[in-house]
């Protein structure tokens, strides 16, 4: 049993077969509804992504950073050269994932454009119309935000901050310490955006 659950590939895989058990539970309850399966299974993969988005911002802005002040000298170079990249990885490509399956799912219930013109596809007499289309638009925008926050101000000035990949070996200190401060001021933003962004996402499927 340790020797199984000390594998992540063997314990992600075993996941996925429990949730493939619960899929043929469900067809046998419900039947198959070709709309609403792939439409359930889109709706599964974005909230699974964010899951994993949200938590790696939230690990880094309420364990890592925080923590950084506490570690020794000799072994900071550990976390900046390995851990922090790897994170950086499934935290960038999860932010990516969420915001395509989101925009899928929000074409698949047709309320793509609805959404994104928070309300206003129709006109601005009586807005809103859609008290829900509304708050799922502010929570896409929110999440849009975010997601550019990611990828083109984030993760470049981590890239330079942390040298990773060899990218910027000769950067001046001075430079790696102005983008790490600029990384760090965007992530901080994300992280105040993403508790109304999940406010909105929530209450569009159970205020309204």
């Amino acid at each position: 049993m340790a020797a199984f659950f000390s594998n992540l590939r063997n314990t992600v895989l075993a996941g996925f077969v429990l949730a493939a058990l619960l899929v043929v539970l469900a067809l046998k309850l419900q039947g198959y509804d070709q709309t609403t399966f792939w439409m359930f299974i889109v709706r599964w993969c974005h909230v699974g992504s964010g899951v994993m988005w949200i938590g790696l911002l939230w690990y880094f802005n309420f364990v890592s950073t925080p923590t950084m002040p506490k570690i020794p000298a000799e072994l900071k170079p550990a976390l900046g050269r390995y851990i922090t990249p790897a994170a950086l990885f499934w935290f960038r490509w999860a932010a990516m994932a969420t915001i395509v399956f989101g925009v899928i799912l929000a074409w698949q219930n047709n309320y793509l454009l609805q959404a994104y013109s928070l309300d206003f596809s129709d006109g601005a007499a009586g807005w809103p119309l859609n008290p829900k289309a509304l708050a799922i638009g502010i929570g896409m925008w929110l999440g849009t935000i975010m997601w550019f926050n990611v990828w083109f101000v984030i993760w470049p000035n981590q890239q330079k901050a942390l040298n990773i990949a060899d990218k910027y070996p000769s950067l001046p200190q001075a430079e790696k310490d102005a983008a790490a401060k600029a990384a760090g001021m965007f992530s901080r933003i994300n992280t105040m955006l993403s508790i109304p962004m999940l406010f909105a996402m929530v209450s569009a499927g159970h205020l309204y």
